[in-house]
Order: C-alpha cells, then structure tokens, then sequence
C-alpha cells in the first residue's frame, strides 16, 4: 500500500506582523477560510483509489488543482490542528509570539487549546487505522503541522517514509509505504 501525503497549496492571506489575543483568532478564522494561490505540483502518478481532504478548504481546493473535480473523501481526521491565541491580551504581540505560544500549550496539552497534541495523537491514529482497513493507494491532501504527527503515526503503524522534512513547505509530500 502506498499514500502520498502532500501539504495544501499556499493561502492568499496575508498576515500582519502584531495582533492582540482577539485579533488573532479572528485572523486564524479568516485564515482557514481564505483561498489558495495557484501554483504547479510536482507529485508521482500512481495508480491512486482514493483522495483524503480535510474539512478545511484550502484542503479540497488543492486536492482540485492537482486531481480535477473528483470525488474526494472529506475528514477531520486530517485536518490542521486548530491555533488560538495564548491568553487574553488586548496589547498587540507579534505574529511569531502567537504562533509559538500557542504550539507549546498544545505541546504540553494545555485546555487554552481547542486541541491538545495528545489529542492530536489520537486523532491521527485513528486516520492511520482507516487507511490500514481500507488498504488501497490513496493521496492525503493535508497541512503543514499536523503532518508531523500524522507521520509520526505511520511511523508507528509501520510505515516506511520516504523524504521526511523539518518543515513542510507547501505543495511538498512524502510518500509513505506499507
């Protein structure tokens, strides 16, 4: 069995650099909600049964740039994990202060968190049970920091990966074999 995990195609949003807490998550909203920006994929053709979306747009939108109008299987099963801020502020911090904070409480479980990393764990697993019981070649089109735990769980169910990153960049995948 064979799954190609591709990180969606770049959003046209367009951050500021400071936010307070509220302005934050409205822009993580607004985020989730944006469009993506066309650009070319470079994926191996295979002899594919099944495409995963997440239920977050910029998912299925990329899933059509690269595969036409299918029929895809849409699942929060491999959707982003959710981003909130940190704590309640109305003093404008900066994007990456977020960002951070709002990783590490997930890191570390925090209930802040709409989602903490175990349940992120739990989630993940459930998605690789999934693909293992329906055992067939199929492309996930997913983002960026949830596929560090959902390969982490592939890893786990014994999935070889091929070309694992640090840093997802958008359009990129790894290929994952069983």
């Amino acid at each position: 069995m064979k799954v190609i995990i591709i990180r969606h195609g770049p959003v046209a949003y367009d951050w500021e650099r400071t936010y307070s807490s509220c302005e934050f998550d409205k822009a993580c909203t607004q985020y989730d909600k944006a469009p993506i920006m066309r650009m070319s994929y470079d994926i191996p053709v295979f002899n594919l049964k099944r495409v995963y979306v997440s239920t977050l747009p910029r998912s299925r939108d990329t899933a059509i740039e690269i595969f036409g109008n299918k029929d895809f299987i849409c699942t929060e099963l491999v959707s982003e994990v959710p981003l909130g801020s940190s704590f309640d502020c109305r003093m404008e911090l900066p994007l990456w202060f977020w960002n951070i904070t709002g990783r590490v409480q997930w890191f570390l479980n925090s209930n802040r968190q709409a989602e903490s990393r175990k349940e992120t764990e739990a989630r993940a697993s459930k998605f690789v049970e999934l693909l293992n019981n329906d055992d067939c070649e199929s492309v996930v089109v997913t983002h960026g920091f949830y596929m560090h735990t959902l390969v982490k769980e592939m890893q786990k169910a014994g999935f070889r990966i091929s070309k694992s990153m640090r840093n997802y960049k958008n359009g990129d995948y790894v290929v994952a074999e069983k």
